[in-house]
């Protein structure tokens, strides 16, 4: 009986241990099995958790990339109002744009977070307002408005608009960098509590060697997987920090552009006070020259037609002071016509010593064997004056300038991009420091300058480059350090230009083109210039009939019906000259209109049509040709063409 005992015993224990170490492999399964979903549970929070910290790190870049985009395309609209370079213009359009296209794409992939919705509907509609603000500025540089385009595009600068967008934009970072934050902030509670349920189960893992090699190896890997993460993280944020400087780089370019700008509305507002001095100017000129000529023609006495001279001469001179004001204000019309370049750069010898100065040598050469160009007078005037200013400042003041003309015959593109032809030059060349080759790459650049603050806008070389471009010619600059600069223009030939101009008559020879004169209504609103036009009418020989409110003049020519000419200003109060022989003409067709202006600056010069301008001040000469001619292109009147 104690061995069946002994027998039996031994084979409880067997069936306990075997009954034991089964619960224990199940409880080993069971804790390899919990340990594997716990550890798939915090491998799919930290894989969630990184998805989600790589989106809000593209919104984040996305918002900086907008302010970025946003601030190129306005530098590049400030670029496009100072230069009218039309390329400027679709750069700023295309930037616009695209900084439209990334709304929508941050509107996309902040769906996820519906805090972000109002800001980004807000942030549309403010994109939306300044695009509006944006797009009239450049339309008032499409449409050469530059005086308006500059004071826009000065306000939109402080634009509520844009304030809003750069706030909104703010406020979308913030927004994504706290969602970031708090989904960091859960995540790291999730793996906390799956670490802390895998560190219970370990305690059991531990009777398994394996689970333990399993579980190690698993910790291994996804700590290697957050290195990587946070890596990636870490590049994440230094793209962040590099568009965050090229913001930074194009607002301080954009802030540089602004003070050019203002510099440039500055000149533009001197520009304008010059025209309409030099308008009012021209008005007294023309009293004072019709008086002169008037008393000269009503006096026999020698000593007084002298002083009557002299008074004339400064006033003549006065006279051509104004054209050169109205040529600086922009406000005097273009007038091309055949110039020999020469001819006209000794006819400023006396401006350029005067302004060159005395430290000064002044040299020139014609080599132009009569070749002449077509050009505005004045304009032309003005770039060898200031291509002479400028060779003056480069040797301080002191040294020996060289003006030079030539006739040359080009290849294609042989200077820059000309065109095959014949062109007169005109080189102003001087002995002083030269230029480096950096600096004489930018000389036209607009703004560009190497003198100090005050004494230069940039300006100048830039103009003229415009001028010869807008002439189709070329420039070309020889400069080196210590060698000099040399500037030469390239100006296409005009071969139809009249070698030998009909000389004008002689002043004092004023002849009426109708022997009994005509029945004229002179409408001007300064009573001045109104009594010494009727005065310089009467003594040709004409009956007048003065009128100084242009919205009298259809009254005034309805009870004269013998009135044959108008002589009208341009520029009155209450209504232009233009605008009143725009309504007259229908009623009465056989009127003859001859303009008399001291600037056509606000007035389009379409708006004149076939009618004739004659230029204040003007003589009796002048007058009587003007009104000869007139007359002569008049439509027959109504009589004759009943007649016919």
């Amino acid at each position: 009986m104690e061995r069946d005992g002994d027998t039996g015993t031994p084979g409880g224990v067997g069936f306990w241990q075997t009954l034991a170490l089964g619960a224990m492999a199940l409880t080993a399964a069971a804790v390899l099995v919990a340990l594997i979903v716990t550890l798939g549970g915090a491998n799919r929070e930290r894989d969630l958790a990184l998805a989600r910290q790589r989106h809000s790190y593209d919104v984040m870049i996305l918002a900086r990339t907008l302010a970025g985009t946003i601030a190129r395309s306005e530098a590049s609209l400030g670029r496009y109002v100072i230069s009218g370079d039309k390329q400027l213009g679709q750069l700023y359009y295309d930037e616009w744009t695209l900084a439209g296209g990334q709304i929508d794409r941050l509107d996309h992939i902040t769906h996820d977070n519906s805090d972000q919705g109002p800001a980004i509907r807000q942030l549309r509609a403010a994109y939306e307002a300044r695009g509006r603000e944006l797009s009239t500025t450049a339309l008032s540089t499409t449409y050469g408005k530059n005086s308006l385009a500059y004071a826009r595009f000065y306000q939109t600068r402080k634009a509520a608009s844009l304030i809003q967008i750069n706030h909104l934009l703010d406020t979308v970072i913030a927004r994504e960098r706290a969602l970031l934050d708090e989904r960091a902030q859960v995540a790291a509670g999730s793996v906390a509590a799956s670490s802390r349920i895998a560190g219970v189960l370990a305690v059991f893992g531990i009777l398994l060697v394996l689970g333990a090699i399993v579980l190690g190896w698993v910790s291994l890997r996804a700590t290697n997987e957050r290195a990587l993460a946070q890596a990636d993280a870490e590049a994440a944020g230094e793209r962040a920090q590099e568009l965050s400087r090229a913001v930074t780089e194009a607002t301080a370019e954009l802030r540089a552009q602004e003070a050019k700008l203002r510099q440039a509305q500055k000149m533009d507002a001197v520009g304008q006070l010059t025209g309409g001095i030099a308008h009012d100017f021209n008005n007294m000129l023309a009293v004072v020259l019709g008086g002169l000529e008037l008393a000269r023609r009503s006096t026999t006495l020698a000593a007084t037609r002298r002083h009557i001279d002299n008074a004339t001469e400064g006033a003549n001179r006065a006279a051509a002071l104004t054209r050169r004001l109205l040529a600086f204000s922009r406000e005097e019309s273009l007038k091309p016509e055949p110039i020999a370049a020469f001819a006209l750069i000794a006819a400023m010898s006396d401006l350029l010593d005067r302004t060159l100065g005395d430290g000064i040598t002044l040299v020139t050469r014609d080599g132009a064997d009569g070749w002449r160009v077509r050009a505005d007078r004045v304009q032309l005037e003005n770039v060898v004056l200031n291509l002479a200013v400028n060779a003056r400042d480069a040797v301080n003041g002191r040294g020996t300038i060289t003006i030079a003309t030539d006739a040359v015959t080009l290849g294609a593109e042989a200077v820059g991009r000309c065109a095959a032809g014949d062109y007169v030059t005109v080189a102003v060349a001087d002995d002083g420091c030269g230029m480096t080759p950096e600096v004489a790459e930018r000389v036209f650049e607009p703004f560009f300058t190497t003198k100090e603050a005050g004494r230069g806008t940039g300006l100048g070389l830039s103009q003229i480059f415009a001028f010869v471009k807008a002439h189709g010619g070329e420039i070309g600059i020889d400069t080196a350090p210590g060698r000099g600069t040399t500037v030469t223009l390239y100006l296409p030939r005009d071969v139809a230009a009249v070698e030998s101009p009909a000389a004008e008559p002689v002043a004092d020879a004023v002849a009426a083109d109708d022997a009994d004169g005509h029945d004229i209504l002179v409408v001007e609103d300064d009573p001045r210039v109104l009594t010494a036009t009727v005065g310089a009418l009467e003594e040709l020989g004409h009956r007048t009939v003065p009128c100084p409110d242009p919205l009298d003049a259809p009254d005034l020519l309805a009870r004269h019906p013998q009135v044959s000419l108008v002589v009208s200003d341009v520029l009155m109060p209450r209504q232009t000259g233009p605008e009143m022989v725009a309504g007259l003409l229908p009623r009465f067709p056989h009127v003859a209109v001859l303009f008399v202006t001291g600037f056509a600056g606000e007035a389009n010069a379409a708006e004149f049509g076939d009618h004739a301008v004659l230029r204040k001040p003007f003589t009796l000469a002048a007058l009587d040709r003007a009104v000869a001619d007139t007359m002569r292109r008049r439509p027959p009147p109504p009589a004759q063409i009943a007649a016919e």
